[in-house]
Formats: structure tokens, sequence, C-alpha cells
């Protein structure tokens, strides 16, 4: 896992206030978060272990943010610079989410001493942040995907993609047919309650329907960075895309049914 943490402060309101309301909240929590830290905590519970190369801050809240996630079964890789980028989210009566953030996003780069040699025994990596030399050195791994949020990274890069995954639905995350040369080997678009659609280079297509939650919906924070760390998962252990596809699927649904990113989800004995 090669990407960014952020501290987040959550709290759960009837809905997210208009301009100019105060608006009083529930409970409210903190917690190591950010596209990085979820999927790395997913996929140290599918595969009983995972690396995360990040960037944390130099203060109190970068130190909580290491000891979080080590804590959740994650081998954090972090150099430790500036103040640690932090998010306010607001969870409303329906479980959907509103995300600030606060601070430059912290993504390795070339500069970083991490130890970038490590990336090549891995089976698969996830891309979610950091410079092109990073994901150049990050396609040592048997498998790469990675988060259209990073596309410009991936247009400056240049290299095969196994997959690339992001949303139909926002504008940060969508892909323009022929973006990326070479063209990964999938695309993957997720639409919510609908589902999602793929495609491949060597012309295949295809949908799939959303996977039922194994519980009431709570919060959908996290949902799809632990459906891409699902599919990473399923393609790093040889699985058709299709089948990646569905266990992201259930990552995805999982995760929604917890308070926050890490209460419900899938883990290994949950992988049947």
């Amino acid at each position: 896992m090669v990407g960014h943490v952020e501290w987040v402060e959550f709290a759960t309101v009837d809905r997210v206030p208009a301009a100019g309301e105060i608006a009083h909240a529930g409970p409210a929590w903190g917690v190591a978060a950010g596209g990085g830290a979820v999927a790395a905590v997913q996929l140290a519970r599918l595969a009983g272990t995972a690396r995360l190369f990040t960037v944390l801050g130099e203060d109190r809240l970068g130190q909580r943010c290491l000891d979080e996630l080590t804590e959740l079964g994650v081998e954090v890789c972090a150099a430790r610079r500036g103040v640690q980028r932090r998010a306010l989210t607001l969870v409303d009566a329906a479980g959907e989410r509103t995300i600030t953030t606060l601070g430059p996003k912290l993504a390795p780069g070339p500069a970083d001493d991490l130890p970038w040699d490590l990336l090549a025994r891995c089976d698969a990596v996830f891309f979610v942040a950091g410079a092109p030399e990073v994901l150049r050195a990050a396609r040592m791994a048997r498998r790469v995907t990675a988060t259209t949020r990073a596309l410009s990274t991936l247009e400056a890069a240049r290299v095969g993609l196994d997959a690339v995954i992001g949303s139909g639905r926002d504008p940060a995350e969508r892909y323009p047919a022929r973006a990326l040369d070479p063209a990964p080997a999938a695309v993957i678009r997720t639409d919510g309650a609908r589902g999602g659609s793929y495609e491949t280079a060597d012309g295949r297509s295809g949908a799939w329907p959303a996977a039922r939650p194994p519980g009431k919906p709570i919060d959908s924070y996290g949902c799809g960075d632990s459906f891409a760390a699902g599919v990473t998962f399923g393609v790093a252990r040889g699985e058709e895309l299709e089948a990646a596809i569905s266990l992201g699927a259930r990552c995805g649904a999982a995760c929604l049914t917890g308070r926050g990113p890490y209460a419900a989800q899938l883990g290994a004995a949950d992988d049947l």
C-alpha cells in the first residue's frame, strides 16, 4: 500500500448543515484514516499482513497515527515531516459522509528514506498517493492497482497497471477514455448502491450488482477504499477480474455497516 494518512475527526449529524446554520452533533471520535490507511488495514485483515509506505507528521498526531495503524495490524514504513494532515467528516442519518480536509496531503516521494526495495517482494501494491517515481518503484511488484484520484501521477509515471479503480459518479475520480498510456489492463468504476462497471484492455466489459450489506448501513466512510483493497487482494492471489471485483464489493458492503472505517471491515475468516 502506497498512500496518505489523515487524522480524521468524525461527528454524527442528522443532516449536513446549510450555510449559516448552527448544527449539534451526536457521537464524535477520531481515528487514523484517509485512503492509504483504510486500504492498508483492509489488506491486512484479508492477507494477515500489509505494509504501508507513507508520510506522517512529526507532531503528536503523526505519532498517534503511527501507533494506531500498527495496532490495527499494518506494518507502517513512514517518513516523518511537517504537520499531520487532518480531516473533518460529518456522517448524516442516512450514513453518507461529507469530508473536509485540513492541510496539504503528505505523500511519499523519492527523497524519502523508505525501504523501496521491499516493493519488489510484494504480491500486489495499491497506489493512492505519491510521486511518479514512487509509482515506478511500486511497479516492481507482481501486481499494481491504483486509484483514479491520482490520475495526474498515473499519467506522469507512464507504467502499466493491472487495474485503475474509481467512481463513476465522483468528478474527482472520473477516468476519461484512453487517459493513460500504456492503457491499464482493467478500468473499474463503482456506482454506489447500483454496483458498478468495468472494461478491460482486451475488449471485455461488464457490470456487477452491489453486494448486500451484512447489516444495517451506518457509515459510508471508507467503503470505496475497502472496495479497492478487496479488488487488489483478489488480483494478487490470481483471481479472475470478476471474482476480485466481487470480493471488493463485499468489502465495501461490510465497511458500510460499521461506525468509522474499521469497525466492520471484512476479515480473512469472512472471505469464503
